[in-house]
């Protein structure tokens, strides 16, 4: 190959390399920019002064080469931009961008923790005049979201202890107090409480004292004489809060409280509320009526829950489904909750198929189908422990219905036989012939003895007739005496001039 052609390749090589690196900041560029939309922030610039926009394309330049670095040379993206942030004279845009990319980059993917609450901090002080208010509530927002295991960085968020995170939100509540940014300071106490919601830390959010946070947080959500879209604001962020609490009053059984923040949530009106949180409160509210029994109240919030999950995309709304499902097989009801628009799309989902052929087995009161779809699905039915303690009287209503269907063509059964069918012991079983005895749903008596379930299947209507008749013979003969009885006193008391 002659010196022309080496050379040749070499320059083609070169030029290979630098259009890679062009791409690859290209790409960093584009996904800035989308990320920056999202934040919809604002800069000032003075257009007069072409010595300031040199300088600025030129830091410009280096931040995107020093975001082109982070996967390849974390290390070196770090002090490039570490760089950035030193050599501006005055705090600006690109010291702010720059910050956010080493908090980001500390937090997520290096696992230093502290490290990027010191960038935190620093990014913090810029926060004062040197970006726009928006942009830096936006900027915030998002870091707490991924400090807090939230938005759609959580899935490779880090675990952090309590404490550090805690920090976090400490600086944030300095940072507001100085600024005096009430809106991002009840932002930032709303990601706190869930933050010790999550991690059940339940005795930081009881009222304990004035800086109780919860309460904190309702006097600032509280509706004061203002704009309606101030109102509407302010209404979101309550019903955030009622999210918070339900939740909370729901893992600690505390059904009075439960039922008051409840109440209280579907009040609120003027709210346009992310459908994640009304996901929340209405999956709450299905849950506290199903522990009472009340099925109808139940299936209405567990729908609306599932409808405000699947809207959001939030993954919850199969646990949701779970529930609805129990919940109208509960109620025997003979409707099947996949035949709705809504639900049918996830009746082949792995997660709920388990539950399709529990209701499959439910309608055709096939017991021990039931049992071993329950046997072999623990790990999507049983696992769940409030749907765990609703099996037991799932199973019992599934008998019961089995035994009513069972018996129609007999006048007596031995409870033995019936035991071994329900798969029961022989006392369960006399338990459940009982129930439906007293509950007047089969007419009937037990034989102990002969351990006979006896049957008044046949002639029990005209029995019932002439029990009714003799009552109103029985009546009508009581009356006939005490008329008797008044007219023999009344003709001695006339007899004896006692009445004239």
């Amino acid at each position: 190959m002659s010196d022309d052609d080496n050379e040749y390749m070499m320059t083609v090589r070169l030029d290979n390399f630098v259009m890679q690196q062009d791409s690859k900041v290209l790409a960093d560029i584009l996904q800035d920019a989308v990320e920056d939309a999202d934040e919809d922030y604002e800069f000032d610039y003075d257009d007069d002064d072409d010595g300031m926009a040199d300088e600025a394309d030129d830091v410009e330049n280096q931040y995107y080469k020093a975001k082109s670095l982070k996967e390849d040379n974390a290390e070196g993206a770090l002090k490039a931009f570490r760089t950035i942030v030193n050599d501006q004279s005055e705090k600006g845009e690109w010291g702010f961008k720059a910050l956010k990319q080493m908090t980001k980059m500390n937090y997520l993917h290096l696992n230093r923790p502290e490290e990027a609450l010191k960038t935190y901090r620093e990014l913090l002080s810029y926060t004062k005049s040197n970006v726009t208010r928006n942009y830096a509530e936006k900027s915030i927002n998002n870091i707490l979201d991924y400090v807090g295991g939230e938005g759609k960085h959580a899935a490779i968020s880090p675990q952090v202890p309590l404490d550090t995170l805690e920090e976090f939100y400490e600086a944030t509540r300095i940072a507001c107090d100085e600024a005096k940014n009430e809106r991002l300071s009840t932002k930032s106490n709303l990601k706190l409480a869930k933050l010790w919601l999550d991690r059940k830390e339940y005795d930081r959010l009881q009222p304990l004292s004035d800086e109780w946070i919860l309460r904190q947080l309702h006097d600032a959500c509280m509706p004061a004489a203002g704009t309606s879209s101030e109102d509407q604001t302010k209404g979101s962020l309550l019903l955030e809060l009622y999210a918070i609490e339900i939740q909370m009053y729901s893992d600690l059984k505390e059904s009075r409280k439960l039922k008051e923040i409840y109440s209280a949530s579907m009040k609120v009106k003027n709210a346009i509320p992310h459908p994640r949180i009304m996901g929340v409160i209405r999956e709450c509210g299905g849950k506290m009526w199903m522990m009472e029994k009340a099925w109808d109240k139940a299936s209405t919030d567990l729908f609306e829950s599932f409808r405000q999950y699947d809207e959001s995309g939030s993954p919850q709304r199969i646990q949701v489904l779970k529930y609805l499902v129990l919940t109208y097989m509960l109620m025997g009801s003979e409707i099947n909750p996949f035949d709705s628009q809504e639900t049918k799309p996830y009746r082949n989902d792995p997660q709920i198929t388990a539950m399709t052929s529990l209701v499959s087995a439910y309608q055709a009161r096939d017991v021990q189908a039931a049992e071993r779809i329950l046997k072999a699905n623990r790990a999507t039915i049983t696992s769940d422990p409030f749907i765990r303690q609703f099996i037991d009287e799932l199973l019992k209503s599934l008998r019961t219905q089995y035994i009513i269907d069972l018996i129609k063509p007999y006048t007596r059964m031995e409870l033995e036989y019936l035991s071994k069918v329900l798969n029961v012991t022989k006392e369960e079983a006399e338990a459940l012939v009982v129930g439906l005895v007293l509950d007047g749903r089969i007419k009937g008596k037990i034989d102990q003895v002969n351990g006979l379930l006896i049957l008044d299947r046949f002639g029990a209507a005209e029995r019932d007739r002439y029990k009714a008749l003799d009552h109103l013979a029985s009546s009508l003969q009581t009356l006939s005496n005490k008329l008797i009885s008044e007219n023999v006193v009344r003709r001695g008391q006339y007899e004896m001039g006692v009445i004239g």
